[in-house]
């Protein structure tokens, strides 16, 4: 049957992960080992210098983890994938691999707090430039891009406004400019969105989210799709000999599998964000019920959502399947089972109200996480994006008053019960 195309559900339990040959073990083996054996001195030679395919030490590749890997990488239709120990380092090693001092980066102002900091802050320290696009327009991207720009990213969804990326539209920008198009599509999932079949290049995820599912691991993913050529003059590193490899070359070696490769052996090898084997097995336990999560938080975030909508008390929901969210026929076209959990409101009265609520709820967990199998809440003003300055506050769609809920998968009943009974002490108070 190897012929066939086995469908979402299926390959979210078995891609990756076939029974141990030795041992007969059915679930997957957590391979707790920092090295592992070389067949005779001519094998490591080979495998160190990049000649031959194998294990050499757990910061490079771990079975366990490679099992992880290419259950993703199935998911979301790429070549193949790189796991990392968090989201930050998934985008921080994929940044690095593409940009260095004196070029540049076109990126949403519609990011993770975390996102934008890592960028206008760490990697503004080291000679990169970011310019951040307040628009969600394609053409504002591209009124943005100069000859130094290497990367154009952006998320899914965004995280918390809600808006939601064209991604086929900034493909087109990205590759009429000869660079890449890095998605985040940590609160789509592969299950609700694969921004690769809509032209982005290079998808990361933060893991730790939706993935694991369980608010209990962190770890992040890149995942390739292996079309986008490296060899152009504008990414020199790829087509250059590299002196600690035999004078080899990315692009020439390794072809499609140039950046999953140099990803591997140069930004994994150097700046060694690991995931561990033990993270790797629960990240992929979490994978095996993505889907049926999935439509269980996008069917609590509409009722949710919806009601939030109705009650006087909110002054605005923004969730993009809301037939009102100004992106709703884009959620239609990019997220068509639904733009996900995730996704903030506004009390009618102001920072303080929405303090008040999120103080009362007793089923919700008040902590910064999104993509647990629990309702989460949070202030991002003061906490997930408290270090951005206050336009970049606005760019990002966050005001005082916003309040971010990560819809679980409780009875959607009670999770409304809990958020009307806290809404009436915030507006009482």
């Amino acid at each position: 049957m190897a012929d066939r195309e086995y469908g979402f559900r299926t390959r979210a339990i078995h891609a990756g992960n076939i029974p141990d040959q030795v041992t007969g073990a059915r679930a997957l083996p957590i391979y707790q080992s920092t090295a592992f054996v070389f067949d005779d001195t001519a094998d490591a030679a080979a495998r160190f210098a990049l000649q031959k395919y194998g294990n050499i030490y757990s910061r490079l590749s771990n079975p366990t983890v490679a099992s992880f890997e290419e259950r993703v990488a199935s998911l979301e239709g790429g070549l193949g994938a790189v796991a990392t120990a968090s989201g930050l380092a998934a985008q921080y090693i994929v940044f690095a691999s593409l940009a260095g001092a004196g070029d540049h980066i076109v990126a949403s102002a519609n990011l993770y707090g975390g996102s934008i900091t890592q960028l206008d802050v760490t990697l503004r320290r080291f000679g990169v430039e970011t310019t951040f696009v307040g628009s969600s327009n394609a053409e504002d991207y591209a009124a943005a891009i100069t000859p130094r720009t290497k990367v154009l990213f952006a998320e899914t969804v965004a995280n918390p406004s809600g808006e939601i990326a064209d991604i086929e539209a900034l493909a087109d920008v990205a590759h009429a400019h000869g660079i890449p198009l890095v998605i985040d599509s940590t609160i789509a999932t592969p299950y609700l969105n694969r921004p690769i079949e809509w032209g982005a290049d290079i998808v990361t995820h933060s893991a730790t989210k939706f993935l694991g599912g369980h608010g209990t691991t962190v770890g992040g993913l890149v995942v390739e799709s292996g079309r986008f050529d490296y060899s152009a003059d504008k990414f020199p590193l790829f087509h250059e000999p590299v002196a600690s490899y035999g004078g080899l070359t990315w692009a020439g070696n390794f072809g499609e599998y140039a950046f999953l490769t140099r990803l591997r052996a140069e930004q994994l090898r150097d700046m060694g964000p690991v995931l561990s084997a033990q993270s790797a097995f629960q990240l992929a336990q979490g994978v095996e019920t993505l889907p049926y999560r999935i439509d269980a938080h996008v069917a609590n975030a509409r009722a949710v959502a919806e009601w939030l909508d109705a009650d006087p008390r909110i002054e605005a929901v923004n969730w993009a399947g809301l037939p009102a969210h100004p992106h709703h026929e884009r959620a239609n076209k990019y997220l068509p089972k639904g733009p996900g959990s995730v996704f903030s409101f506004e009390v009618k009265g102001g920072r303080p109200v929405g303090q008040k609520l999120i103080e009362s709820v007793n089923l919700a967990s008040h902590l910064a996480n999104i993509g647990d199998a629990k309702t989460l809440i949070i202030h991002p003003a003061s906490t997930t994006h408290a270090q951005l300055t206050e336009q970049q506050l606005l760019e990002a769609g966050v005001r005082p008053g916003v309040v971010r809920l990560s819809v679980g998968i409780e009875d959607p009943d009670d999770i409304i019960y809990d958020l009307d009974q806290a809404l009436a002490q915030a507006v009482e108070a």
